[in-house]
Formats: structure tokens, sequence, C-alpha cells
């Protein structure tokens, strides 16, 4: 997403310049237009030629300079927009930034529980065993118990 971002970022940069390069192309025409218009009014003897010569270049540079101020708004709009989409996903890179950290310090806890557990289990086998360890021994002491005390009773008898 970044290399996508920072792609279209250089290209609405690049797609910018070539927009004021033609800006100003067209502002170098405007300023040559007048100066042809105010060399045309020096020259012109007839008023009503000059007059509507002038008024059909004002007209043309009026609308060639409303367009490209049309054009430089939208670009700078443009512009606003991707730095603004910069930020959201710059956020969102250092949102996913602090949701894989915590993702990982979650996996290092389970790990250890998963562990801890695995402890638990062979603790309680242990203990199982050594219950049925006890369990044997206490038959065994029982038995040899009842053996010596009928032992007993007939020493007695």
């Amino acid at each position: 997403d970044r290399d996508t971002d920072k792609k279209r970022i250089e290209e609405l940069l690049e797609e910018n310049m070539v927009l004021e390069i033609a800006q100003k192309q067209s502002m170098n025409e405007s300023a040559h237009l007048g100066w042809e218009l105010e060399q045309l009014s020096k020259s012109t003897d007839l008023a009503d030629t000059r007059k509507s010569f002038v008024f059909e270049l004002n007209e043309c540079a009026s609308s060639r300079i409303l367009k490209l101020e049309k054009d430089n708004q939208s670009l700078q709009n443009t512009i606003q927009e991707l730095r603004d989409a910069s930020l959201t996903s710059r956020e969102s890179s250092l949102k996913f930034m602090e949701l894989e950290k915590e993702n990982q310090q979650l996996s290092k806890k389970i790990e250890k529980l998963q562990n801890q557990i695995e402890k638990e289990k062979q603790s309680n086998q242990d203990l199982e065993t050594l219950s049925e360890e006890l369990i044997k021994d206490k038959e065994q002491l029982q038995g040899i118990m009842e053996t010596l005390k009928a032992d007993k009773d007939r020493q007695v008898q």
C-alpha cells in the first residue's frame, strides 16, 4: 500500500509539474499576446479594428487564465487529498504496526501459557504415577499387616 501510495503521489506530482509548466507557458503566451496587442494598438490607426482585436485577445487570455486557474485549483485539491490520504495511510500503517506488536506479545503469552500447561500436565502425570505407586505400596503394607496380625493372633492363641 505504501509503495502504491508513493507511486500515486509521484505520478500526481509529475502531473502537477506538467500542468504548472503548461500554466507558465500559457501565461507567457498571454504576456506575448498582450505585447502583440500593444504593438498592434501602436501601429494600427483604425480604432474600431484595434478595439475588436483587443477585445478578442482579452477574451481569449481571460478564458485561458480561468481555465488554468481551474486546473491549478483542481491540482491543489488533488495534492491535498493525497496528503490527507498519505496521513491516513501513515496512521493506518502505525495502527497496523501497533496491532502487529500487540499480536506478537499475545503470541508470546500464549506460548508461555502452553509451556506452563505442558509442565502442569507432566506434573499431573508424575503425581498420578506416584499416587498409583503409593496405592500399591499401601495395599502391600495392608497385606503385610494382615499377615502379621494373623501371625500374632496365632501366637497369642
